[in-house]
């Protein structure tokens, strides 16, 4: 990296020397401030590559009193959603100029919880992002008393916590009245694990939207989330044969399902219908393609830190915000009997 004459790193100084306006003005361009002009903005960023020079973070956090560093409390990152999640908060923060501390939780307890909290504030971090998708994590969020802001990213929050998440319970309907438009009335759910906010959101959707149809929701069995649950979830209902269509919780399981459907010799869409939930990148390469339901994280990563910035810069209140989820029908889906 370039230094200055004197050997020590470049200061923004040096690049108001350098470009030849004062180091104001290099500051509205760090900055981003709209009253430069393209030419002035040009020659600063010139020097700026000249010169190597980088943003004393640590003097800058002096003056503004904050760190410039944002807390994530994550688990379950080997499945698609929490990583796919951590993703799009991560680059929504850097695309602030915020820092990002990561702490990932191996069990999910209040002790946890409050230690990986306690380690973000003797950092000083200025906010807190929580990415634990289990239903004591608010609670625990709750009784800490935290004086940053703090996001739960996969819940609307409450009244101490603001939140941010994909309307689950929205993208199940879709699921199900996508299938129900076909013409199924049989339709099965095949759920993500208890105890998990997002496998109880989608599961209710499914129950709402067999309601408002007059359909029996009679068939629900649990799964983990994995490919394995799937197929031996999958070789049991290839066996009972009592549903016309399926509403997986997500797509690795619908994976397995599909696999465990293809042994048994029973036909997709021909004999049964099968929708997943999250769209992840191999889903239109199954076999069939999964029709499933789409979450985008990077705008889920963008309103978590809209919101939180909100909070911390401008001192707003405890807020939520909702992602609406998107269908994405492809070749797993057709009217029962298509066959």
């Amino acid at each position: 990296m370039a230094k200055s004459s004197k050997g020590r790193m470049p200061r923004l100084e040096d690049v108001a020397d350098v470009a030849g306006v004062s180091h104001q003005t290099v500051s509205r361009v760090i900055n981003n401030h709209p009253n430069v002009s393209k030419a002035t903005r040009e020659k600063v960023e010139a020097a700026i590559a000249q010169l190597g020079y980088r943003r004393n973070t640590a003097a800058r956090s002096l003056v503004t009193r904050r760190s410039q560093t944002i807390g994530v409390l994550a688990s379950e990152l080997s499945q698609y959603g929490p990583a796919n999640t951590l993703l799009g908060v991560e680059q929504a923060a850097r695309d602030a100029g915020y820092f990002v501390s990561i702490a990932a939780l191996r069990e999910v307890n209040g002790a946890a919880i409050a230690g990986a909290v306690s380690h973000f504030l003797d950092q000083a971090v200025d906010g807190i992002a929580v990415l634990v998708p289990h239903a004591e994590t608010l609670q625990a969020l709750d009784a800490l008393k935290i004086p940053v802001p703090v996001m739960a990213v996969g819940s609307l929050g409450n009244s101490e916590v603001s939140g941010a998440m994909v309307d689950q319970r929205a993208g199940a309907r879709l699921a199900v009245e996508h299938l129900i438009a076909q013409g199924h009335r049989r339709i099965g759910h095949v759920s993500g694990p208890a105890g998990w906010t997002d496998a109880a959101e989608r599961a209710e959707g499914w129950r709402e939207a067999l309601h408002a149809a007059g359909l029996a929701d009679d068939l629900l069995v649990e799964g983990d989330w994995s490919a394995g649950s799937g197929y031996a979830i999958g070789r049991g209902l290839a066996a009972g044969r009592s549903a016309t269509a399926l509403f997986v919780g997500n797509d690795q399981m619908a994976l397995g399902i599909l696999r465990a459907f293809a042994e048994a010799g029973v036909r997709v869409p021909d004999d049964v219908s099968v929708v997943g939930f999250d769209d992840q990148p191999e889903s239109g390469y199954f076999s069939p393609p999964l029709t499933t339901v789409r979450q985008d994280f990077e705008e889920l990563g963008r309103r978590c830190l809209d919101t939180m910035l909100k909070e911390i810069e401008a001192g707003t209140g405890v807020s939520s915000t909702v992602v609406t989820p998107e269908l994405v029908p492809r070749s797993s889906t057709a009217p029962p009997g298509n066959g």
